[in-house]
């Protein structure tokens, strides 16, 4: 068996299909999909295959914000943590940590009001990494 990594509560990482780098995530083990920050987006159909495209704002404290498209994986209904139900489109990246790509399933969220503008939840956490709520910021290696 492979040995797990170890990561923080809080990382930083990559997503370099998206353009995005240096991107700040809380990890949460209570969250089971990892959400990716989004002003706002809309879902269309192109030749029988539903795409989204949105806006994104990869560091909430800069203006810059990227427009970007993607073929939505799967739609999936999601209980947030105050009880509401809504639903959200899962796209397929990549993310780097430890100077290694993963397989990564995001959903779109608005997260201006968080400190944070990506959440790294269990189902990309679970099989690779165990979390040190102690530590922080142990996958970017330039840290």
């Amino acid at each position: 068996m492979k040995e797990k990594s170890i990561i923080g509560r809080h990382e930083i990482v990559d997503l370099p299909e998206l353009g995005m780098y240096n991107i700040h995530a809380k990890v949460d083990t209570g969250a089971e999909t990892s959400v990716l920050h989004c002003e706002d987006f809309k879902v269309f159909e192109r030749k029988g295959h539903r795409y989204i495209t949105c806006h994104i704002k990869p560091h909430l404290e800069e203006e810059e914000i990227l427009t970007l498209t993607f073929p939505v994986h799967r739609e999936r209904i999601v209980k947030s943590s105050f009880g509401q139900t809504e639903t959200r489109y899962i796209f397929i990246t990549k993310i780097k940590m430890f100077d290694c790509l993963f397989d990564i399933k995001l959903s779109l969220r608005d997260r201006s009001s968080m400190s944070y503008p990506m959440l790294l939840g269990r189902n990309f956490i679970n099989q690779k990494f165990l979390v040190d709520v102690s530590q922080k910021y142990l996958a970017k290696n330039s840290f």
